[in-house]
């Protein structure tokens, strides 16, 4: 075969190829999702996304013959590190050919960067961190990726464990049959529920569009509060919650969207989003076609044709104190009801830690099945 050449990406050209490179892997995968490239691109950028206030990164490009074959990203997270005592480096955005010494010169070659950066083991999949899209799938290809969730050939698997990684967690995807759920939904959940609202004098209501702003921020300090035991948990900046909240504030749909409150004081939040990716699919963006036309055609199928079947129950917090009280399954199905009354017909619930017992066990009591898996590995430097 040609010589393999990996090199850093070091202008907007090369940023390009790196970004449209995924077409080239999935170009006959009927199941993968494309990004829109003006959100890869912002994503990529530093002078954009806040994210690298406290990370740095390099991104790679293997070739062969001036072709790309191959891609890796390699960073690290500085606040990651500060919050949980360690000295890990990164990897995400890995992307190759049907070619296993590309995979293995691409991984080793972000753990060279991480090694230089002074970082003595290696995280990954991740793009950047637990607070956005990560993790290996691992199982459940014959079926596209909920909106946030990530997609990847079988292979992967076999490239990054033959190259030495092992797991470090397991991320799981549960699905739920909205109408089934609703029509069956275990009495004592419902019975737990009400007795809750009455025994806490609770308040469960949609998020206040016009006061959006401020509930953003009520949910930025319980989030990171309520989620900072959590392994792998980054807290997420207030400017990466700007950007975050800008973003989401185009396509939540604020019923998905629960205000639990006792005495005016938030005590918990569940977020759901409809699955954008049915839509997204069906307009599949790519390099070269003009982004104006990839917007128009997801706006037909998402707000026309109405082709999202799926809702996605994407983020929930609750403060320590009413924890494993019954407020996760009221929440949970009060978005299952919303879900019925709106007409979807699948839920996810995603992700969950696979060491996280008492969401799994509410999760299951409503009947939720694991259907998917994703894997975050580790590897000593």
């Amino acid at each position: 075969m040609p010589e393999l050449k990996i090199s850093a990406v070091s202008n907007k050209s090369e940023l390009e190829q790196f970004i449209a490179f995924p077409w080239q892997v999935y170009k006959s995968n009927p199941h993968w999702v494309p990004p829109l490239i003006s959100e890869r691109k912002q994503f990529l950028d530093p002078d954009r996304n806040p994210f690298f206030e406290h990370a740095k990164a390099t991104f790679f490009i293997a070739r062969r013959n001036g072709q790309a074959v191959g891609t890796i990203g390699a960073f690290s997270n500085h606040l990651y590190n500060q919050v949980h005592g360690e000295k890990s480096g990164f990897f995400g955005f890995f992307e190759v050919l049907d070619e296993p010494e590309t995979a293995r010169a691409l991984l080793t070659t972000a753990e060279d960067w991480a090694r230089q950066a002074g970082h003595d083991r290696v995280l990954g999949p991740m793009q950047y961190s637990t607070n956005d899209e990560l993790g290996l799938l691992i199982d459940g290809f014959d079926d596209p990726p909920r909106i946030l969730m990530t997609y990847n050939p079988p292979s992967y698997q076999g490239y990054l464990e033959g190259a030495g990684y092992r797991k470090a967690m397991d991320l799981l995807a549960y699905s739920v049959n909205v109408a089934e759920l609703h029509d069956g939904l275990p009495e004592k959940v419902g019975r737990v529920g009400q007795k809750i609202l009455k025994r806490w004098n609770l308040e469960v209501r949609p998020v206040n569009m016009k006061d959006f702003d401020r509930e953003v921020d009520r949910v930025q300090e319980m989030y990171n509060a309520s989620w900072e035991l959590n392994w792998g948990f980054v807290p997420l900046t207030d400017r990466e919650v700007g950007v975050l909240a800008k973003q989401l504030k185009t396509i939540i749909d604020p019923d998905f969207t629960l205000i639990v409150e006792r005495d005016h004081k938030l005590v918990g939040f569940a977020i759901a989003l409809p699955d954008l990716n049915q839509p997204l699919r069906l307009a599949y963006p790519s390099p070269g076609t003009p982004e104006v036309l990839t917007f128009a055609k997801l706006l037909w199928h998402w707000k026309v044709r109405k082709v999202a079947t799926w809702v996605r129950a994407w983020a929930l917090g609750i403060v320590p104190e009413y924890r494993g009280q019954g407020l996760e399954a009221l929440m949970l199905g009060q978005l299952v009801e919303t879900a019925y009354r709106k007409g979807y017909q699948f839920g996810e619930m995603s992700w969950i830690l696979e060491s996280n017992d008492k969401v799994r066990r509410t999760i299951e009591l409503m009947h939720g099945k694991v259907y998917k898996t994703y894997r975050i590995y580790e590897k000593p430097l």
